[in-house]
């Protein structure tokens, strides 16, 4: 029978661990995630800016669909030349079927260095799935054969899981998961392939969070990103803490809200001893320096 999930995960306060050593000169790592979808347009979307007219809903949504669309088309393009810039390398979280829709988007994040993590075969949520192992091998599958090497992370579609998923996972190779918003530094599921990483992703510094379901202003993403490093930087000063910023190409990437991304990116590497790291260097530094506190 499946591990429920507080059998998963023991109880831990934050304050009872033994300290983990971030590198000389490092005080806290940032993880951005830029997550790109294919969004069936056979189907419902799987999030909508529009309301169907006089509530009948309809198929094709071509007003939602579009919305989603532009996002791959020119704000996924927006964001990528302001990394680029900065010379920010995040994380791309990625659906499987994106490498075959939308090739250009995921080959030139893969030249531009950025890590691929698996997000589902496509966008829709995983407890619906006839069968949830297919989809994580074809997307490790596709996500390899653009980068070379199988993807080592996962972001479940909305962060949707089964009591099965954790194991799957684990058992199709993955080794970090960012679906359990739990904590500010990486902790350790059980499974049956043995642990199995969880990463502080955030549902707090997330646009659509703030933006798509709770309808904040555009400008909410960089007060409370301000606010949540702030709380964080002063923390790390005396225990390592991560800092996590999940972006959407057709939310961040509009010209109304790329600023906002922009100013908050800024403000952090503003900071001594600051960093932006990937998902895999966290988890590569958590095995590490976890195994340097227990010696």
């Amino acid at each position: 029978m499946p591990l429920t999930p507080r059998e998963r995960i023991a109880y831990q306060a934050i304050i009872d661990r033994p300290p983990l050593k971030l590198p000389d000169g490092i005080r806290m790592p940032v993880w951005l995630i830029v997550n790109v979808e294919h969004w069936d347009a056979r189907r419902p979307m799987p999030r909508t800016v529009l309301p169907p007219p006089m509530g009948t809903p309809l198929l094709p949504d071509i007003p939602n669909w579009s919305w989603h669309e532009y996002g791959m088309r020119v704000g996924f393009w927006r964001i990528y030349e302001s990394l680029k810039s900065r010379r920010i390398v995040p994380t791309l979280a990625t659906n499987g079927s994106v490498c075959e829709v939308y090739p250009r988007v995921v080959q030139a994040a893969h030249e531009a260095g950025w890590e691929l993590m698996g997000h589902g075969w496509l966008q829709g949520p995983m407890h619906n799935l006839e069968d949830q192992r297919l989809s994580v091998r074809r997307t490790i599958e596709a996500l390899s054969r653009i980068s070379g090497k199988a993807p080592v992370g996962w972001e479940s579609p909305g962060l949707t899981e089964t009591a099965d998923t954790a194991d799957i996972l684990a058992e199709e190779g993955i080794r970090y998961v960012a679906d359990w918003v739990l904590d500010d530094l990486p902790c350790e599921l059980k499974t049956t392939a043995g642990p199995l990483v969880t990463l502080p992703y955030t549902v707090e510094i997330n646009d659509v969070a703030i933006m798509a379901v709770a309808q904040h202003s555009s400008a909410e993403l960089l007060e409370r990103g301000m606010r949540q490093f702030d709380r964080l930087y002063a923390e790390s000063a005396v225990s390592p803490r991560i800092m996590s910023i999940s972006v959407h190409p057709y939310l961040s990437g509009v010209p109304h809200r790329i600023g906002y991304l922009e100013q908050l990116l800024d403000y952090i590497a503003s900071h001594a001893g600051a960093v932006f790291w990937s998902g895999e260097r966290i988890l590569d530094w958590y095995v590490s320096a976890r195994t340097g506190a227990q010696a």
